[in-house]
């Protein structure tokens, strides 16, 4: 792109989301080297940093967090980077839990256009973002990242950093099977390509063919390789509060995220914290123990109010889909659950829906707020002719209302279906009063 091109400066927070996200940037097309390029102009700031690296179709998010968490209360500083985000792209990447200020976000965004824009083959959004993360981290002085890969492992752009302190693979699906695999050894050998030699490697429990595959690589690259004590597990107790568990010889830990799989994630992070200080990272179990306890993941099964009880999740792939009907049966198994919904018209929306109708009294149907939507008329025609009560609202804040109404004060009401609308959701809450 030619460079002598006037540019107006890039003055607000607005500006430098809108530029990040300008089609111009659209796409997913997998490769390093746009990374190498961009990130070579910037001086390469991703080589002056250590990273947890963590890839895997469900489940990376919160695994990321407690890992963070972890590292914070051990006295380091910590970045992470994660998506999506929930509310605002500014949770995108954090330093000790602290989104990245506009200011800042403005500040990097301008520094890395002239750069971005010099390229002769331009970044992804993904790749982008992922370089002024990079910056961001460098220039806030971590000691760590725990660095979320996008999709897959091998050609995702956050595959540029040196060999990680602990590269971790979490639960793995079928996901993106277009670009990553057919089969889950096919998408396990793709994931496994953040495994570097100088590294130690974590694993989430699989099929003995899936676990094989890791086990190839490690040998090839002369990797440690721990795989996650899901046999240690033991649940104690559960409520909506969290969840009190056993892994191995650490007993009675208290996890405030809900849910069986989130167990599961916990006893991989624990290997991790285990791997870290193999490495010489000082983390003591009481890190360990404070870490786990108070860490935040919003929009998984997370309650906004309890008048009535409102709960919202962002699953919405098989996986998680069967995540939150475990979760449906084991917290809310003795009230009247009224779903508020929206989708994206290219989804497999038959796949999320009929597992859950069994459990619901009545969906409320929103329409979200991005251009892929499904208008809530149709999506609620679909229900119906499902076999599920339904109905359509005009908004999302008259969504909210009328599930509330629906659900009466010893109901419940669940939201799930698009990530894209839980920030107004959240919004109709607080201006309710919730």
């Amino acid at each position: 792109m030619n460079t002598t091109e006037a540019v107006a400066p890039i003055t607000n927070v607005e500006e430098a989301i809108s530029y990040i996200h300008s089609v111009f940037w659209k796409g997913s097309i997998p490769g390093l080297g746009r990374t190498q390029k961009l990130l070579s102009l910037m001086g390469n700031p991703h080589n002056q940093l250590k990273y947890v690296h963590i890839a895997g179709t469900n489940g990376k998010g919160s695994t990321a967090a407690m890992t963070a968490s972890i590292l914070q209360k051990a006295g380091y500083r910590v970045g992470l980077y994660t998506s999506p985000y929930i509310y605002r792209f500014n949770e995108r990447m954090q330093v000790n839990g602290e989104p990245i200020s506009d200011e800042e976000l403005v500040e990097i965004t301008s520094w890395v256009r002239p750069f971005a824009q010099s390229m002769e083959e331009s970044p992804t959004e993904f790749e982008l973002v992922s370089c002024i993360a990079f910056e961001y981290f460098k220039r806030n002085g971590c000691d760590i990242v725990v660095l979320e890969v996008g999709m897959g492992g091998a050609l995702d752009s956050t595959n540029v950093i040196p060999a990680p302190e602990v590269a971790v693979i979490t639960n793995i699906g079928l996901d993106h099977t277009e670009v990553l695999g057919n089969t889950v050894e096919e998408i396990a050998y793709t994931k496994s390509g953040i495994f570097k030699t100088g590294c130690n490697a974590v694993v989430y429990r699989g099929s003995v063919s899936v676990e094989s595959v890791f086990e190839q690589i490690c040998i090839e690259k002369d990797i440690p390789l721990t795989k996650a004590n899901f046999a240690g597990l033991q649940l104690v107790s559960h409520g909506l509060e969290g969840q009190t568990f056993h892994c191995g010889l650490r007993k009675n830990i208290f996890l405030p995220l809900l849910g069986d799989h989130q167990l599961h994630n916990a006893s991989v992070v624990l290997s991790v914290a285990d791997a870290l200080i193999a490495r010489g990272w000082k983390i003591s179990e009481k890190n360990i123990y404070d870490g786990i306890a108070t860490v935040s993941w919003p929009g998984r099964f997370d309650i906004m109010c309890k008048d009535p009880l409102f709960i919202i999740d962002g699953g919405h792939n098989p996986q998680c889909i069967e995540a939150l009907v475990r979760n449906i049966q084991d917290y809310l198994f003795d009230k009247k659950l009224i779903v508020l919904t929206g989708v994206l018209a290219d989804k497999d929306y038959a796949d999320m829906y009929k597992p859950v109708m069994p459990f619901v009294e009545e969906f409320v149907c929103i329409t979200p707020p991005n251009p892929r939507k499904l208008d809530a008329d149709l999506l609620a025609k679909y229900l119906t002719e499902a076999g599920a009560k339904a109905s359509p609202c005009a908004s999302i804040p008259e969504g909210v209302q009328v599930a509330k109404e629906k659900a009466g004060k010893d109901g419940a009401v669940l939201c799930f279906g698009s990530l894209y609308s839980i920030g107004s959701i959240r919004d109709a809450l607080e201006e309710a009063g919730n």
